[in-house]
């Protein structure tokens, strides 16, 4: 946990995709400060016509690389979040060749009795996790 949804324009290559879920993952793991094996990411793949993702009146376009990350997680400080941004954006420009302007994020708060990992059971609340 985190659990993050992952929507990119299609037509990325089975190793750019890997790339861009490790990028992903190491800037959420040295940000948010969750174990290595604490990877919960889902990506899915729309045509070009599915996803409009306009810029907010930012001033910059954005290219058929655009993709936006949904974050489902337990509060983090303000601090992990501008962190966790930076990190992503940054390893994507060097790993994936993705632009800043084309990465958009949104964080979505939720509590420990919000989350089971299997079994029918909320492990934050049982005390498993």
């Amino acid at each position: 946990m985190p659990l993050l949804k992952i929507d990119v324009v299609e037509g990325r290559s089975d190793e750019a995709i890997q790339r861009l879920l490790d990028t992903t993952h190491r800037a959420m793991v040295d940000a948010f400060q969750v174990p290595e094996r604490d990877r919960y990411q889902i990506l899915n793949e729309h045509a070009p016509n599915r996803m409009i993702v306009q810029d907010t009146g930012l001033g910059f376009e954005r290219t058929d690389q655009v993709i936006v990350i949904t974050v489902i997680s337990r509060p983090r400080s303000v601090e992990m979040k501008k962190q966790f941004y930076s990190q992503l954006t940054e390893g994507l420009k060097r790993n994936c060749g993705i632009a800043s302007t084309d990465v958009m994020v949104s964080i979505i708060t939720n509590a420990d009795e919000d989350w089971s990992f299997g079994l029918g059971q909320a492990q934050f609340l049982t005390g498993e996790l």
